[in-house]
């Protein structure tokens, strides 16, 4: 259990959360620096505060990350083309092309497919007695989920989870601890690039009566794009590919994790699951995906009472923001009855989660079908293990017995 440091905290630090559990420690700076000064970055931990960033016109992405380096042209040409390094006009010309695809039909239309995807991986997965449910389930369904609305062959879904992977080396916190990260990266923009590229040749070159009849997103976005768009149709392909796997990874494995410590919740989710699309955004709010985002100041802001300077780098803690209580009762307890749609889990203002619809859906269905096919799914006695990241924040290893079979006391779940 953590402890709770009494008195003024020191300069918050990444490297000093503790993962499986980082808000005890939020609701530390909550309480005594909600608007805090750490280096050369503020972190902002109340609710109020965090939407008055995202929503407000003074702060942006702005341009692709420096750090980025130059032995890396691939990675930078295609993040350049990505809509989070993007402010407006041009995220919203390229936001306003990804909706015209991304539509409530095309979502809706994935819906059966969705839940046949997850009912295979439940299958094979109910046949072990031990198994990684990262592995097996919470990483391959959103991999598999992305590939169809993208149109992509099933012969290369496997190629495509393994390039996605690679392509997130790039994260802050993984340069840190792997020294070919971004060269890793690299390669596997190269390598998405090309075959996006192929792609699009592919689909301009079939004859009239064979053309895409407009309902995957590639053949969406091709109609709606100007010619000279290419950049950004792959960039936006590839960006959709990888952010929307980790995330939604995520969002399964702790949204499991979080129902086996609440076994009272997990009951009444069983007993009605009409229940399942208000206990997905609860589990957004309660356990966020993503725990911060970053923007900076494109002038002079005062947030309680301190001064943010132009150019200063301002990061929302959405875990944080989400516990506040001054929005939500009792928010450390989880509640799939709580109307939780206030929750900055997807972000808020011209940012929020173009792809949250999709991620809603998988979460809804991959979960209702891991409850009624598994049944009696529990965790091993291996404890769990969270990925040493704390933007894209969830396990990286969560050993299961698909038939519940007894477990010892490491493996009980540990609630966040």
């Amino acid at each position: 259990m953590t402890v709770q440091t009494p008195g003024p905290p020191g300069p918050f630090r990444t490297a000093d959360v503790h993962l499986p559990d980082p808000y005890p420690l939020y609701r530390h700076y909550r309480a005594h620096d909600p608007v805090h000064r750490a280096e050369d970055t503020w972190y902002l931990f109340r609710h109020d505060d965090v939407a008055h960033v995202l929503t407000g016109r003074g702060y942006g992405r702005g341009a692709l990350p420096s750090r980025i380096p130059d032995t890396c042209p691939h990675l930078k040409r295609t993040a350049s083309h990505w809509m989070v390094f993007m402010d407006p006009p041009e995220h919203t010309r390229v936001r306003a092309l990804v909706a015209k695809a991304f539509t409530p039909r095309i979502v809706e239309g994935l819906r059966p497919r969705i839940r046949e995807l997850a009912a295979g991986l439940i299958a094979e997965l109910g046949a072990e007695q031990e198994a990684d449910l990262v592995d097996r389930f919470a990483a391959p369904l959103p991999i598999l989920v992305i590939s169809e609305l993208l149109g992509v062959p099933r012969s290369d879904r496997p190629w495509f989870r393994a390039r996605a992977v690679d392509l997130q080396q790039a994260t802050s916190s993984r340069v840190a601890r792997r020294p070919d990260a971004f060269a890793v990266a690299d390669a596997a923009a190269r390598e998405l690039d090309a075959y996006f590229r192929e792609e699009l040749a592919r689909r301009r070159a079939k004859d009239a009566e064979d053309a895409e009849d407009g309902t995957d997103l590639i053949a969406a976005m091709l109609g709606a794009a100007e010619p000279d768009d290419d950049d950004t149709l792959v960039g936006t392909c590839i960006h959709l590919l990888t952010a929307g796997h980790e995330t939604t990874t995520n969002l399964l494995g702790k949204g499991l994790l979080a129902l086996l410590a609440h076994p009272e919740q997990l009951a009444l989710l069983r007993e009605r699951p009409e229940l399942l699309p208000a206990a997905v955004e609860e589990l957004v709010r309660y356990d966020s995906p993503v725990q911060m985002i970053s923007r900076w100041a494109h002038r002079d802001d005062e947030i309680g009472g301190r001064t943010i300077k132009e150019g200063e780098k301002v990061t929302m803690v959405l875990g944080s923001a989400n516990r506040d209580p001054d929005h939500f009762t009792d928010p450390d307890h989880l509640d799939i009855r709580r109307d939780a749609r206030r929750h900055a889990g997807f972000g808020m203002g011209i940012h929020y989660c173009v792809g949250a619809p999709l991620a809603r859906a998988e979460a809804e269905l991959g979960l209702g079908e891991l409850l009624r096919g598994l049944p009696q799914l529990t965790l091993a006695d291996e404890p769990v293990r969270y990925a040493e990241d704390l933007v894209f924040h969830g396990p990286e290893r969560l050993m299961v017995r698909p038939g519940g079979a007894p477990r010892g006391a490491r493996g009980t779940a540990r609630p966040a």
